[in-house]
């Protein structure tokens, strides 16, 4: 089975799954799955799209995306679940919602759009998937799809093989005609509310039409194939005539705010991170290179290429580009993480250190830009300062494995070998690797000698969950 027809199945049933008559008007179905019942298969299906399908985990992407999706997601009226979002790195043009307010938008549908604008028409369309319980209906009503078993028949089209195409074709085959035209209705009322809540957020309505415009034509990336979207969210002349009948009937409204203006200047910064490290990095740099060409005051595409040579640990091809972004626009937080990790793989740490520092006093919330300026400080042998800053870190869960490391490093240096040792084990804890972690545990109770207050940590540390005996 080839990916793409392991996309057009997932997307499929996804789609069925999404049909549904109910308005919000109307009371709920007395058998629609409950709340509870989709947060816990929300969680189940979280966890087989991520072990499937390549999520994108940069914190900056991460982000942006978890703002603008729960910015827009505020107008709903009734939130049953606690809406998260995420990227998934593929060059799909799709966006679906998953059970229990999951909602998976790919990087190729961002870097197709040409404004944030229709980014959020897209993503309130979902969002007004799960606000009217439409997954959770179909759900309910298709019994042939279990509960206990659903994430992993989704997840078992997204992997592909005979067992799950055989499951698929069984479960489809017989209801997919009768439930068409549920799913026609389930759109119509998406988009009303998508409308509704696109207006109340300060984004331009509107900005769907161009959406399905652009997916519709289906030309991106050299295919002429059909995208998948249309599969889930069919256009023709009815959902078009719809969507234009919406515009012509919305009330005036200024279609901006502080907001709005945020993710709308941020909004290039998103698709250039996902043309460098999302799309096959010698056509996105060709393509850099073009648009460089075109527009040389533009930082993007300087800031394209520094992350492609980056990747590539071309440093001093890097540098050029990533200082002449950072010329173009000295305060984007993106352009100055890179120039600061390409300062710190050349070895010029001191210039570095000043760069993360202004990162990490200007948002509270970066743990990337103090974990960079912890290195730099460690390489240039401020042990010290580095371990502080690596303290800071570790109070605030969840914690990167690696943070317990270099606090060893730190105090293993500055000769307090009993912490060191303690951490060493938090490490190799966090790795699952049991007897490391047990001879770091083991080694640091023999050094701490009578600091009561370290014995109680490190005792604690075995004692958690995965428990490591003596």
């Amino acid at each position: 089975m080839t990916r793409g027809l392991r996309i057009y199945l997932a997307i499929l049933l996804a789609g069925i799954l999404l049909a549904g008559s109910a308005f919000p008007t109307i009371p709920p179905p007395a058998r629609a799955l409950s709340a509870e019942e989709e947060k816990k298969l929300g969680e189940k299906f979280l966890k087989e799209i991520k072990s499937h399908f390549p999520v994108v985990e940069d914190p900056f992407a991460r982000r942006y995306i978890n703002e603008l999706g729960r910015y827009l997601a505020r107008p709903v009226e009734t939130k049953y679940f606690r809406f998260r979002f995420y990227l998934i790195n593929d060059e799909t043009l799709n966006a679906f919602a998953g059970p229990g307010g999951h909602i998976f938008v790919f990087s190729g549908l961002i870097t197709a759009l040409d404004n944030v604008d229709e980014l959020a028409a897209v993503i309130c369309h979902e969002i007004a998937h799960v606000s009217a319980r439409h997954l959770s209906r179909r759900i309910e009503q298709n019994k042939k799809i279990g509960l206990a078993t659903l994430a992993g028949v989704l997840a078992g089209v997204l992997i592909g093989g005979k067992a799950a195409g055989a499951v698929i074709t069984s479960s489809l085959a017989g209801g997919i005609q009768a439930q068409l035209h549920y799913s026609r209705k389930d759109e119509r009322q998406a988009d009303q509310l998508g409308f509704r809540y696109m207006s109340r957020s300060g984004f331009r309505p509107s900005a769907m039409i161009d959406a399905l415009k652009k997916i519709e034509q289906g030309q991106w990336f050299g295919t002429e194939r059909m995208p998948p979207y249309l599969l889930t969210h069919p256009t023709g002349p009815e959902r078009m005539a719809n969507l234009d009948s919406l515009v012509m009937e919305e009330q005036p409204a200024i279609h901006d705010n502080p907001e709005a203006r945020r993710f709308r200047d941020l909004f290039p910064y998103l698709q250039t991170f996902l043309r460098a490290t999302a799309e096959d990095d010698f056509n996105a740099e060709k393509a850099f290179i073009r648009d460089l060409e075109k527009d040389p005051a533009s930082p993007y595409p300087s800031l394209g290429l520094g992350i492609i040579y980056l990747d590539r640990a071309d440093v001093d091809s890097a540098l050029v580009q990533l200082e002449e972004a950072h010329k173009k626009d000295p305060g984007s937080p993106l352009i100055l993480k890179y120039l600061g990790m390409a300062y710190q793989m050349k070895g010029r740490d001191r210039e570095a250190i000043p760069v993360f520092e202004r990162l990490a006093e200007a948002d509270i919330q970066d743990r990337e830009s103090r974990y960079l300026l912890a290195l730099s400080r460690e390489n240039i042998e401020e042990y010290e300062k580095a371990a502080d800053v690596l303290e800071r870190l570790a109070h605030r869960p969840p914690v990167r494995p690696e943070v317990f490391y270099h606090l060893g490093i730190c105090y293993g240096r500055t000769g307090r070998l009993a912490v060191a040792h303690y951490n060493f084990g938090r490490y190799f804890k966090k790795l699952g690797e049991r007897k490391k972690a047990r001879f770091h545990f083991n080694k640091a109770r023999k050094l701490a000698g009578d600091d009561q207050e370290l014995i109680k940590k490190i005792e604690e540390a075995r004692k958690k969950k995965g428990r490591i005996r003596s």
